[in-house]
């Protein structure tokens, strides 16, 4: 048989790309067959007849990657994708969720999956939102939510491990990324594993399973593990563009940090800051634990720009979402890619914070080392301190010593004696081996 590829068809169709890839993930082209990542469609495959209007609500990931893209034109917003507060009080536990009893229902997946993070609420009142919520199976996930963005990895594993068979879906999934996570720091690498593959067979056999919005749910928890842990994305992962407007805000939110942390790793810094700025703007309420993950994104597109006083504003505006309800984890998770900002401006302020910061990169990044490693045939470091890191991180984005030195706040000197450590720990000889060993 033969075969054309989707930007073909899309030409011969009349359609996008982005269109006929989104066909082809929800099995609507006979034959279609995904091929070393790209699609293959059969050179006489029919047009689908059900060519549907997108909802009105999906404009808003046209506007973001749009402006991402530095687009001229954007086009407008008048819809939302339900959430919480959108659903009728007559179905719903506190904080406006519906009863998890009802499992075949899809807004039930995406009310109650990560409902901490896809909570509004003001810094500091973290604790209060948790209580919030009557629902004992809910309040139980937002509980090891918080244990485990506020850098408490042990409490947090405990309380998921009972809930990784749930009935309820979107406790399942919701316990299962957490459970993930929370592995890591542990050491218990089997075990982080195991959630791991729960997550990309959770809905392998439960009636729900053929509905856009339970599809997206998945591919939601699918797409934070992979592209967090830089792994590759499963094969029938679909397009994002088919995910977002799904999403009711907080976890569009988050979905928008983990496709801008993305582009990130495929070095295209100016589009992800630009979609990281542009989430940060569309909600009217703020998400404190999606906002800090997508602060710290533009830390890192900045930092690969050197765009440091943007970077530091960045940085600050996550620490003023995190300090009041002790959400650090974020921070510690992210450190080597910040390029020495925590350093900059979190140290010297805050050295209880910063240790504590310290403590969990060491443990979260000698855990992610184990499973990213082996699976990817990378070698990122794993025998440097957090300086050392650092400072070959910058070397490696093209800084020179003066400019690291200036940054940091030490002698151009000493940033060439770190280097040096550098090089010896890493068995190499010059500054271009670099990039083979730090995080991309």
């Amino acid at each position: 048989m033969d075969y054309r590829s989707a930007r073909d068809t899309a030409e011969q169709w009349g359609i996008s790309e982005r269109l006929v890839q989104r066909l082809c993930a929800e099995g609507r082209i006979a034959g279609a067959r995904k091929i070393s990542g790209s699609w293959a469609i059969p050179l006489d495959a029919q047009k689908p007849d059900d060519m549907r209007k997108r909802l009105t609500r999906e404009k808003i990931v046209a506007e973001i990657l749009a402006q991402a893209s530095g687009a001229e034109q954007a086009h407008g917003v008048d819809d939302e994708a339900p959430t919480a507060a959108d659903t009728p009080a007559s179905d719903t536990t506190a904080a406006g969720a519906p009863s998890p009893d009802r499992t075949s229902d899809d807004a039930n997946v995406f009310a109650n999956l990560m409902p901490l993070m896809n909570s509004p609420f003001k810094p500091g009142k973290c604790r209060e939102t948790i209580e919030r919520l009557t629902d004992p199976d809910i309040h139980t996930v937002a509980q090891a939510e918080y244990c485990y963005f506020s850098g408490d990895a042990e409490e947090a594993a405990r309380i998921t491990e009972d809930l990784l068979s749930h009935r309820n879906l979107s406790v399942r999934l919701s316990a299962c990324l957490i459970y993930v996570y929370a592995n890591l720091p542990l050491g218990n690498i089997n075990r982080a594993r195991f959630a791991l593959a729960e997550l990309r067979n959770a809905l392998s056999n439960i009636p729900e399973a053929n509905s856009s919005q339970s599809k997206a749910a998945m591919a939601f928890t699918g797409y934070a593990s992979s592209v967090l842990l830089h792994l590759p994305m499963p094969n029938d992962a679909p397009p994002v563009d088919s995910l977002l407007p799904l999403l009711p805000r907080g976890l569009r939110a988050f979905a928008l940090y983990v496709i801008s942390h993305q582009l990130y790793l495929r070095g295209e810094y100016a589009k992800s800051l630009g979609m990281a700025e542009t989430a940060l703007m569309i909600n009217s309420e703020t998400y404190p634990i999606p906002e800090i993950y997508l602060h710290l994104i533009a830390v890192m597109d900045c930092m690969s720009l050197k765009r440091t006083d943007e970077a530091r504003k960045h940085l600050l505006a996550a620490w003023e979402l995190a300090r009041p309800d002790g959400l650090i984890e974020a921070f510690g998770e992210h450190h080597g890619l910040l390029g020495g900002m925590l350093e900059s401006v979190i140290k010297k302020d805050w050295p209880e914070d910063f240790k504590r910061i310290i403590d969990i990169t060491y443990r979260f990044s000698a855990g992610w080392r184990r499973v990213h490693n082996p699976t990817t045939e990378e070698k990122v470091a794993d025998n440097l301190s957090t300086t050392e890191f650092t400072v070959s991180m910058l070397a490696a984005r093209g800084w020179t010593n003066q400019e690291i030195g200036t940054h940091l706040e030490i002698s151009a000197n000493t940033v060439k004696s770190y280097l040096a450590s550098s090089f010896r720990k890493l068995g190499i000889s010059k500054r271009q081996d670099l990039g083979k060993y730090m995080l991309r």
